[in-house]
């Protein structure tokens, strides 16, 4: 039991942190993805600093977003694909904490 013991505990650290980081990850894109929505509502004034961080989020959320621009149909004048993207990162987070926790 002493070789046994000590392998599960190290993998069960490893596992841990994967967890740990996939959650983060996954929280900072959705925030990211948030914050690129949010800014593409309002009319912001120039500034160097607001346009680099907005073409900082566009690079970020808009490729992810096409994905699903791609597969949904437009519903008037109201685009779909962020709610759904968002929704999509919540259950990839939540199914890959499933795997994961299979191997605890």
């Amino acid at each position: 039991m002493g070789v046994a013991a000590n392998l599960v505990l190290p993998v069960g650290d490893a596992i841990s942190s994967v967890e740990t980081f996939v959650t983060v990850f996954i929280t900072l894109y959705a925030i990211a993805l948030i914050a690129y929505i949010l800014m593409s509502w309002v009319r912001l004034p120039y500034s160097i600093t607001l346009e680099r961080i907005q073409r900082f989020l566009y690079d970020v959320a808009e490729p992810y977003l096409r994905l699903f621009r791609r597969l949904l149909p437009m519903a008037g004048p109201i685009d779909l694909s962020p709610m759904v993207a968002l929704v999509t990162l919540a259950a990839i987070d939540r199914l890959v904490i499933w795997i994961l926790d299979q191997f605890h």
